[in-house]
């Protein structure tokens, strides 16, 4: 009797252990954020949030205080980290303690059960901050509720759906311009050089409900210093807003929107700040005059683009450990990648 008690004691234990590691759980400390969890959702092909949400999750944790929790895309074995898999995001059901939702999924496809945690976390009213692909961060035919399906999480939610490419993909830069009028915004604290690789998306459906605080200027070349080009730039695109958004049972909230968020683009480290003080601002704290948003761990990010080598992510076998305090992980560019020099690589690289 004594043997088979142990043995469900191990069985259990072993359990725990497993689920534990399918994210990555950084604890805070005694700075502003200590009584704030938030969840970052990793999930896309192409910007690899799967490097850049453990980077903001040790800055917001170790830096600021808020506990964090970064949720992974696996393979559909549960083997290893596989942004490729669309249906491959586990632990939805930490939103149950969430203060604050940071996503930067691509349309991916929760389950049933999954989504009805994004729903109750919605129906609170609790607050999102979305980068990049946030603006199409669903697909398929799922619903969170009311008219909320899964392709209008970004437009009702976010404020914004897919679009286009309004600057050239992979040629075009983007430059975050302050927007004049709102340039006092808390969250704009300290900010004032943004500048990204990825190109500035196009933007459609902003009302005047919307509170834009940056846009985007196309930049001729992925250099930092080069020229605007004017002809894309008239009108220049939302980059940055803030959105107010009705959940399935009607509850009011709040998001904080940009399209900015490749890992390339989290080297800017006015737009790291920006998206510091958005997590102070939406869950109710002061946001520093000038926040601290230098790197926990060196960051080494691997520049955009899709991998379709299937055996990729298997060679890799990535682990939520390997993204955790005290290392820095390093990936292959995927083909065809211009060659970007304005970032930190591993020495010997």
């Amino acid at each position: 009797m004594k043997f088979f008690l142990s043995l469900i004691l191990i069985l259990s234990a072993c359990t725990l252990v497993a689920k534990h590691h399918e994210i990555l759980h950084l604890l805070g400390n005694d700075e502003p954020g200590k009584d704030k969890t938030i969840v970052l959702i990793a999930g896309d092909e192409e910007y690899r949030t799967e490097e850049s949400m453990p980077m903001l999750a040790k800055i917001l944790s170790q830096k600021h205080g808020f506990e964090c929790k970064v949720l992974f895309p696996w393979d559909k074995t549960g083997k290893y980290i596989d942004p490729n898999n669309q249906e491959g995001v586990r632990g939805w059901h930490h939103l149950k303690d969430a203060d604050l939702m940071i996503i930067g999924t691509r349309f991916r496809r929760p389950n049933s059960d999954d989504a009805k945690y994004i729903t109750d976390f919605l129906n609170e009213g609790k607050p999102v901050i979305g980068i990049r692909t946030s603006t199409h961060a669903f697909t398929g035919n799922g619903n969170f509720g009311g008219k909320i399906s899964y392709g209008q999480f970004g437009p009702l939610v976010m404020g914004e759906g897919w679009v286009n490419h309004h600057g050239k993909h992979k040629g075009e830069g983007a430059r975050g311009i302050v927007e004049a009028k709102n340039a006092a915004h808390p969250i704009l604290k300290g900010v004032t050089d943004v500048f990204g690789p990825s190109d500035v998306y196009g933007i459609r459906r902003l009302t005047e409900k919307d509170t834009i605080l940056m846009r985007g200027a196309v930049t001729a070349t992925l250099d930092p210093n080069s020229s605007f080009v004017d002809a894309k730039n008239d009108p220049m695109q939302p980059l940055a807003w803030i959105h107010p958004y009705t959940a399935p049972n009607g509850k009011a909230g709040r998001t904080f929107c940009t399209t900015m968020g490749a890992s390339v683009d989290l080297v800017s480290e006015d737009l790291r700040r920006m998206l510091i003080n958005a997590a102070y601002f939406l869950t109710g704290k002061d946001v520093p005059a000038n926040a601290d948003v230098t790197y926990v761990d060196p960051f080494y990010p691997s520049f955009y683009g899709f991998i379709r080598d299937k055996e990729h992510w298997p060679s890799l076998d990535m682990q939520p450990q390997d993204y955790g305090l005290g290392k820095s992980p390093s990936a292959p560019e995927p083909k065809g990648s211009p060659k970007w020099e304005h970032r930190d690589s591993p020495k010997g690289n």
